[in-house]
């Protein structure tokens, strides 16, 4: 950015460590709360109250997600402040920058008459973090299984963004990948690049012999009766956002292990997933000063 900004970091896991590290390396003036277990907390005396300057920054950016519930995601800190405390102590027309924001957040936003945008919206970072999310999911899946990913037989739910990076990277390793989802036209993508295709509405109807299965799919599309056709010791990673797409009650009394991996990028690639955050956000505020320049014409 061509200027320099007063910007607080407020929450979140060691990505919002590391973006705070690359945001004051670009010569901003960098401040962080409930983050004190990532970096040193400024203003220890105000450890649980929101410091006062908050109201003067020229930026806040709340942590991805934004929230647990109605208090400020903040793993990394040894309280965990409500959101009606952060949003009281900043000021009408005040920037705030946040990932997966809620209705409750936003209606907070709306009755404090603070600017909120979702950086987690933007198509350039769900692109960018699809990559994070394939590797770590990988990791896992690597990890936890008894047999090498070259040659097993996976099956990955969904083939937008995530699924997509999943299933090649897993191709490229060996696996016999299958992809299931709801339109003819994914399928056909998924030809295109070497994997079988299924239609998930069809997928009990053949043989599921699988060893992975990667969804990807923020919808229950593992239900009791797909999952009773897969078989014992089955391993299920499952991506989606919560509550995720795999009916985990089932799984249990199937005897089928389900990991449920959220936020991969921040646990597995922090640094490669501050500088996502870092270059979305930096679009975001680079489109602000070009409305605000446009409208001053």
């Amino acid at each position: 950015m061509a200027c320099a900004k007063t910007i607080w970091l407020l929450g979140g896991d060691r990505r919002q460590a590391e973006l705070a590290r690359l945001l004051a390396m670009d010569g901003h003036t960098v401040h962080t709360w409930a983050l004190e277990e990532g970096l040193p907390a400024e203003e220890p005396g105000c450890a649980r109250q929101p410091p006062s300057g908050l109201s003067q920054a020229d930026c806040v950016i709340l942590p991805l997600p934004a929230a647990d519930g109605t208090a400020l995601h903040s793993p990394l800190s040894q309280f965990h402040p409500s959101l009606r405390q952060v949003f009281d102590a900043l000021a009408p027309g005040q920037l705030v920058l946040a990932g997966m924001a809620d209705p409750g957040l936003k209606s907070l936003a709306q009755e404090r008459g603070v600017c909120l945008l979702d950086y987690f919206a933007r198509e350039e970072l769900a692109v960018a973090n699809a990559v994070p999310t394939s590797e770590g999911a990988i990791q896992i899946a690597m990890e936890q299984l008894p047999i090498t990913l070259h040659g097993a037989q996976v099956l990955v739910l969904g083939f937008g963004r995530i699924g997509q990076a999943t299933a090649l990277r897993l191709a490229a390793l060996g696996a016999e990948v299958t992809v299931a989802a709801r339109r003819w036209e994914a399928l056909a993508w998924a030809k295109a690049v070497g994997c079988k295709g299924v239609l998930l509405s069809q997928l009990t109807e053949s043989p599921c012999p699988f060893q992975l299965v990667v969804n990807t799919v923020p919808a229950l599309v593992l239900g009791r009766e797909v999952l009773k056709a897969l078989p014992a010791g089955c391993l299920i990673l499952d991506l989606a956002s919560k509550p995720g797409g795999v009916d985990r009650t089932a799984a249990q009394e199937l005897g089928l292990p389900v990991i449920h991996a959220l936020s991969l990028p921040g646990k597995v690639a922090p640094v490669t997933a501050a500088a996502i955050l870092q270059t979305t956000i930096y679009h975001m505020l680079q489109e602000l000063e070009q409305l605000g320049k446009e409208d001053a014409t």
